[in-house]
């Protein structure tokens, strides 16, 4: 999970814009309160009463802003591929080496689910609420990261392929062991665990 992704597509209209800078603090108030419900407790068990008690707000000052909690989980996922796209951007700006890139990325990727881990559940709870969202968010990342491949391959920095497959495999393994080593491991450092992440990305299984 590397390159710099467009937000996930959405045939959904979008939740109402805020006119005003203090409905914009309003409305990032929510969004902030049902981030930590939905990834503590689970979409299920998050109510917009109990979003409305976090986030110190009316309930019907909810509804000003979103139509419905489904609105609110599709917005967080939306967040989640912004924020993970200037974090990756941030790690990797300015370096011209592919594998250098894959290195930086992975460690800047499971940074970003230690820092962020309610948004990281809010993601993968989307895939049983919105399936679209959900496929977007993934299938969006996917095209730009084959976009960077295709590249690499054309400079001579990694060997020819299948650009969207090892996307989507690359993705998974960024995916799985973020979750493993950042997400589930709170309290442990996950610099070696990155590093062995990215020697498989550039090495692979074979003997040496």
């Amino acid at each position: 999970m590397i390159d710099a992704i467009p937000a996930p597509k959405s045939s959904t209209p979008k939740s109402s814009t805020p006119k005003t800078s203090r409905g914009e603090r309003t409305r990032q108030r929510i969004l902030a309160a049902a981030e930590r419900q939905i990834g503590e407790r689970g979409f299920a068990e998050t109510s917009v009463v109990s979003i409305t008690q976090e986030a110190e707000v009316a309930q019907g000052t909810f509804y000003v802003y979103f139509r419905t909690k489904e609105e609110v989980l599709r917005e967080l996922v939306l967040r989640m591929g912004r924020r993970l796209r200037r974090s990756l951007t941030l790690a990797t700006a300015g370096i011209e080496d592919r594998l250098e890139v894959e290195r930086r990325g992975i460690h800047a990727f499971f940074a970003f689910v230690r820092d962020n881990p309610n948004l990281y559940r809010v993601v993968a709870e989307s895939q049983f609420i919105d399936e679209a969202a959900y496929r977007a968010y993934y299938t969006d990342f996917a095209a730009s990261y084959r976009i960077g491949l295709e590249a690499a391959v054309t400079r001579g920095q990694i060997s020819p392929g299948d650009a969207e497959l090892r996307a989507w495999a690359l993705m998974g393994i960024s995916d799985m062991a973020g979750r493993r080593y950042a997400l589930w491991e709170r309290d442990a450092a996950f610099d070696a665990a990155a590093e062995a992440a990215f020697d498989l990305v550039a090495h692979g299984l074979a003997p040496r």
